[in-house]
């Protein structure tokens, strides 16, 4: 194939490492040598997560807890524009900045939909285990071409200004990919197994509207405590997806798990847990109240939720 997600990775960990470079040059940092040490080891899992046995890829990941938990990950110095300088480069440009973003959405839609099966020389354009991701990896690459062609500007200007939106975000950028390997962690420790024993002793297992909305709100509070979906997802659908739902109800598997990731992400809104998008951004914002993202978010969080139930019972089956 000629995209691979492994490019994908790689990129970032390229990123990752100029920002860990420009870290360490900042001494307007109180504490870059741990920072830049936090950002240079999530690099490093993304350049050779693939090849890094697991024991050392966990012990990496407990060395960046640590630094993360002692306060390690602090804000630097930064050279921004003014506020009339960001006016006038506004004025300059116009509806045109939106392009870079639009062209995200709408690359990956090409990509996942019409160019999956594509090959060129023999050579399968795009990861087709991965379609979806490789093909936002594209379009996340593009944009930035895109803007850089659009605003003449320097071309390491991008990773900085990554740099202080990753500063700005600190530990919560990774928790992500933290909590996605908690959820194997328990689906491997059998977590699915007792939530299934759990969900067939208290309610009716031949209930198919129950057993759905057990799973739709299951994988809801999960994610709610877990901070992410995909931490949520193996452990719901090996206890209530696949054995009680797939097997003894006959749902589409495909539909049946697109529509309960969709459920994981009505408890994102809803929890500090998911502290990069419900706590963080409290900050910027200046909002009096750091729950007030959540406060928010909530009715629309519970009413897709709702929504997702009937979808599920009504197009699974």
């Amino acid at each position: 194939m000629i995209v691979n997600l492994e490019y994908v990775y790689y990129f970032a960990a390229v990123i990752l490492a100029v920002i860990t470079v420009l870290t360490l040059r900042d001494k307007g940092n109180p504490k870059r040598l741990l920072t830049a040490s936090f950002w240079g080891l999530f690099a490093i899992s993304f350049a050779f997560g693939k090849v890094i046995p697991p024991m050392y890829m966990g012990i990496l990941a407990i060395v960046m807890a640590l630094i993360a938990g002692f306060g390690g990950v602090r804000l630097g110095s930064y050279k921004r524009p003014t506020d009339e300088e960001r006016s006038a480069s506004a004025k300059r440009y116009g509806n045109k900045l939106f392009l870079p973003i639009l062209l995200i959405p709408l690359i990956t839609l090409i990509g996942s939909v019409w160019l999956k099966d594509l090959t060129v020389g023999g050579l399968r354009l795009l990861d087709k285990s991965n379609v979806t991701l490789a093909s936002l990896g594209v379009a996340c690459v593009i944009a930035l071409i895109a803007a850089l062609l659009l605003t003449k500007d320097n071309v390491l200007q991008p990773v900085k200004e990554s740099r202080r939106l990753l500063d700005a975000i600190g530990w919560a950028a990774v928790l992500p990919q933290m909590l996605a390997g908690l959820g194997a962690l328990f689906a491997a420790a059998g977590v699915g197994k007792v939530i299934s024993d759990a969900v067939t002793a208290a309610i009716p297992g031949d209930n198919r509207l129950l057993v759905v909305a057990a799973y739709a709100i299951g994988m809801a509070l999960f994610t709610m405590i877990m901070g992410n979906a995909f931490a949520a997802f193996p452990v719901m659908t090996a206890g209530i997806g696949l054995p009680l739902l797939v097997n003894v109800h006959g749902a589409n598997p495909a539909i049946l798990c697109s529509i309960g990731m969709l459920s994981g992400y009505c408890g994102t809104p809803l929890t500090p847990m998911a502290a990069n998008y419900n706590i963080v951004p409290a900050a910027p914002l200046d909002l009096p109240n750091k729950y007030g993202v959540i406060k928010a978010q909530a009715p629309t969080g519970l009413i897709l939720l709702a929504v997702n139930i009937v979808l599920m019972y009504y197009l699974a089956f």
